[in-house]
């Protein structure tokens, strides 16, 4: 049977007898979710390669050191890694939002709309963007959480409750939370985010 039929659970297994193509086909089946959850979340594209090698460094070491438990769930597991990793990056800077998205073709929240308007228009949409993003850093660690794979990795709520080992409905708290504090901090800080 050629490795590329092999679900992840049978390829895991193989990489921990040794076979190390398995791996290989793992990180290729893989390799643009978790990129594309970590460039969504870091906006810069070397440092979104360079966490996404680390996280794969570390998804072999796990897997060789016997720290996967398998539970069918490996590409929740490894974007739960690359999560942590870029968690952990961002503690090191001591600033989040520090990287623009000049070195990103394509910003997340780019639309047909934005498309079509006037540079006036692209600069309070991109002042609206910042100011959002520096608002969700503001909130507690698990409403921030939920908010950046939901909007920012665009995991559903069945996956972000995996991601966080927690149930759909505390997922779905803990988004309610993040936008009832969302909406607070919008009226203290008395911002405007509407182009007009």
């Amino acid at each position: 049977m050629k490795a590329h039929n092999l679900s992840d659970q049978e390829l895991v297994k193989r990489f921990i007898q040794g076979d190390r193509q398995s791996i290989e086909v793992l990180i290729n089946r893989h390799k643009n979710k978790v990129f594309t959850y970590i460039i969504l979340i870091v906006k810069n594209q070397q440092l979104a390669e360079d966490i996404f090698q680390d996280t794969f460094i570390k998804v072999i070491r796990s897997l060789k050191e016997g720290k996967y438990k398998d539970n069918g769930k490996f590409v929740s597991w490894v974007i739960r890694i690359s999560h942590n990793l870029t968690i952990d990056h961002f503690r090191k800077e001591k600033q989040i939002s520090t990287y623009s998205n000049e070195d990103y073709e394509a910003d997340i929240f780019n639309s047909k709309k934005l498309s079509d308007g006037t540079i006036e228009d692209i600069l309070v949409e991109n002042q609206i963007v910042h100011e959002v993003r520096l608002l969700i850093e503001e909130l507690p660690e698990d409403q921030k959480q939920v908010i950046l794979l939901r909007h920012y990795g665009e995991l559903s709520f069945k996956e972000i409750a995996e991601q966080t080992d927690v149930s759909i409905n505390t997922a779905l708290g803990r988004m309610r939370y993040a936008l009832i504090n969302l909406r607070k901090l919008i009226e203290q800080k008395n911002l405007s985010l509407t182009k007009s």
